[in-house]
């Protein structure tokens, strides 16, 4: 018997690596920690948030095998339940216009609300608009990145996306990620965009380094990373507070911040009411 093997990566037909047995039955859920919340003020505008998703799922790891990634689930779908529940609509964009890519080996099966949302989504989610036809915000409410590893693949080098994060920047909207996804925040300091990076000296949560590095040998990764979301960002001028991945959140200006999948109920509890206020307040 092989007593390892549920601590492998498991292969899969196309040749790329979903988490191993272990790593499912301890980092995934079929339900998710999503509740309702009462806001005081809700959204009546018609202003949706952008979901800047990705459309990518290969991420090549250093030892050339491949990681089936995408968006993880449970950091899309909860955060927008409660920008949902807040009064938003979205309009979801990808780098190509391709679908978006889920990592559906995470999805929470039994969780009713997420399944619902997923399945009012579907027509947006398997024909998205293109980054580049997004020509400025004026039709928006707020930028949501959800995470996942497929967030560090063409997002960070989208100088479309990169300028309308600068854009955002300078009109202090709302700017919402996790986990992985704040990877895409780096797509501010290509030089395409023609301006600096718009987030050195902020202070944000992302998923660490240090547990990127150690999940290879539980099988959540076939291989190490083929680079380091966390150093990059800290290149950048940027502080990532969490040391470990606890469900944490925070806000610096206009950017909030998750550390995890455990943050997804968090953040989004904690965003939208505060994406609700800035888009009363500004009559959108």
């Amino acid at each position: 018997m092989n007593y390892l093997r549920p601590f492998r990566a498991q292969e899969g037909t196309d040749g790329s690596y979903n988490p191993s047995i272990f790593t499912l039955l301890m980092a995934t859920s079929k339900k998710t920690k999503y509740a309702p919340q009462q806001y005081e003020a809700k959204y009546t505008g018609t202003k949706p948030i952008l979901v800047v998703c990705t459309d990518e799922y290969l991420m090549e790891m250093q030892n050339k095998k491949k990681f089936s990634t995408g968006n993880h689930p449970v950091e899309m779908l909860v955060p927008m339940l409660h920008f949902r529940d807040a009064g938003f609509d979205f309009e979801i964009v990808t780098s190509t216009g391709a679908e978006v890519k889920l990592e559906m080996w995470a999805f929470p099966t039994e969780d009713k609300n997420v399944k619902e949302l997923f399945n009012a989504l579907k027509q947006q989610l398997e024909n998205p608009k293109k980054i580049s036809d997004i020509s400025s915000l004026d039709g928006h409410s707020a930028i949501f990145i959800p995470g996942g590893h497929g967030a560090m693949l063409n997002l960070p080098a989208s100088a479309d996306l990169g300028k309308l994060l600068h854009e955002a920047h300078e009109q202090e909207m709302p700017t919402v990620t996790l986990c992985h996804g704040p990877a895409a925040l780096l797509s501010t300091g290509l030089e395409d965009t023609g301006k600096e990076f718009a987030y050195s000296g902020y202070k944000m949560m992302c998923f660490t380094d240090k547990t990127d590095k150690m999940t290879p040998k539980i099988g959540y990764l076939p291989g190490a990373m083929p680079w380091k979301c966390q150093e990059s960002l800290e290149q950048k001028g940027v502080t990532i507070l969490n040391k470990s991945e606890t469900g944490a959140v925070t806000q610096d200006r206009e950017l909030i911040t998750g550390d995890s999948p455990d943050a997804a109920h968090n953040l989004g509890k904690f965003a939208a009411p505060i994406v609700a206020k800035w888009a009363i307040e500004h009559k959108l």
